[in-house]
């Protein structure tokens, strides 16, 4: 009888990996699985009516879709398929201006309007003059209502428009360059206008001490390269004031009081306002809950973790979670993070293909 049992129990707990759901242990929330995809995936957002938003950048493939509305599971190019006609091999006679290149970012405001940020840079590489770009659709028409390109001098080449958060009056936003030259990207969204705060500060750089694991070894490319990105985790308090953002190859956490990044404000005041909220883990996304919890995925366990004030404490822990990227939450509090899977790229598996399967997740966690 013993055998038989552990057999039904076996049986079950695959039955329940097929449907998407894995169970957790001593109470943790339960991981289900929204949707997979056969391109990579890095951005999800949930727009206050539920509508589920992601995107594909393309990093070693050529994905045929850079913003998708996801439905039932499936994926439908957004908001037409004209911004997502972008592909490399036409490079030379497409507008860069004009449609999607390298989509990193996806985020809802909360204000009717959905955000697409766009790097450029496929490959994450080389900027595409003309082509980094913020365009918000207005999600009740599904029309480009406004497109804030970013200059020279803002978007340097070797910069990777990572993610972005609003404040909440709409006005603001703030955006982690996790590029060459890591820092915080100040959006005037009425004027149209951006400027780089912490350019080049210890707080928004690679931290050169910190090896980034996965998989239980150094994640490193066949040319002994490791992963070297700026700041890239970025999260808003709810009331506005405070943005924490971390460089993904360190484990600090810092957060500044957002009047401090003003255009007329002194450099050496903004650093002054600049402080260490403590000591993480390599994160990949930050994501600030209604409750006020602030999340951390964290690659080098296939985990979601929450900051406490002191320490981080797993939430959700699951080996379908290879490199939880980016997090959002749903109307009614649960939350979704994509996997995204970049140590299962040819860029650190040699002979792995160019377009990988890559998933979006859920949970709710406990209250």
């Amino acid at each position: 009888m013993k055998t038989i049992h552990a057999a039904l129990i076996g049986t079950a707990a695959v039955g329940l990996l097929a449907a998407g759901t894995a169970i957790a242990a001593d109470g943790a929330p339960k991981l289900t699985q929204v949707a997979s995809f056969d391109h990579q995936v890095t951005g999800v957002t949930v727009a206050p009516d539920g509508r589920i938003f992601v995107n594909f950048p393309r990093w070693t493939d050529d994905a045929p879709v850079s913003v998708a509305e996801v439905r039932g599971g499936r994926t439908t190019a957004y908001p037409d398929a004209t911004w997502n006609a972008w592909r490399n091999a036409k490079a030379q006679t497409m507008p860069v201006g004009e449609h999607f290149v390298c989509v990193q970012s996806v985020v809802a405001d909360g204000r009717g309007g959905l955000w697409v940020l766009d790097p450029a840079a496929p490959g994450n590489e080389k900027i595409l003059e003309g082509g980094p770009k913020l365009v918000r659709i207005d999600l009740a028409t599904n029309r480009v209502t406004k497109v804030v390109r970013f200059p020279g001098d803002v978007a340097l080449q070797g910069t990777y428009l990572n993610d972005i958060r609003f404040s909440p009056d709409g006005r603001t936003g703030y955006i982690t360059d996790s590029g060459t030259r890591g820092a915080i990207i100040v959006v005037d969204l009425e004027a149209g206008t951006s400027f780089r705060a912490l350019d080049g500060h210890p707080a928004t750089q690679v931290e050169k001490d910190v090896t980034v694991t996965v998989d239980g070894k150094p994640l490193v490319r066949p040319d002994g390269r490791q992963p070297a990105f700026s700041a890239d985790g970025i999260a808003l308090s709810n009331d506005g004031r405070t943005l924490y953002f971390q460089a993904l190859t360190g484990r600090t956490l810092y957060a500044i009081d957002t009047a401090k990044l003003k255009r007329d404000t002194p450099k050496a005041e903004t650093v002054a306002a600049l402080r260490k909220v403590g000591t993480t883990t390599v994160a990949d996304g930050l994501w600030m809950s209604k409750a006020g919890v602030l999340y951390v995925t964290s690659p080098t366990d296939n985990s979601v973790k929450r900051w406490t004030g002191t320490t981080l404490e797993t939430v959700v822990q699951d080996k379908r979670l290879r490199w939880p990227d980016t997090m959002s939450e749903g109307p009614d509090g649960t939350l979704y993070v994509t996997a995204s899977h970049i140590q299962d790229t040819n860029w650190f598996k040699p002979g792995a293909p160019a377009s990988i399967k890559t998933e979006l997740f859920s949970f709710k966690p406990a209250r």
